[in-house]
């Protein structure tokens, strides 16, 4: 998933970015929202979540039920 469209569908939802980083290795984005949810989005698309929030904003994403 494009992390333009994942920005836009969060914020959309009322959940605030609070941090845009890329990585480390520079291969995808590190985001951060203002309900706790840490996303990491390789450049191909998949994505990794993390923390408090993350299962709201997979919800969001429709991802959560895909085990994503």
């Amino acid at each position: 998933m494009d992390v333009e469209k994942v920005i836009a569908l969060v914020s959309a939802a009322g959940i605030e970015l609070t941090h845009r980083r890329r990585t480390s290795s520079d291969d995808g984005w590190s985001l951060s929202f203002a309900n706790g949810a840490e996303l990491a989005i390789s450049d191909d698309g998949k994505i990794n979540a993390s923390g408090k929030g993350s299962d709201a904003v997979l919800d969001l994403l429709g991802l959560r039920a895909s085990g994503t």
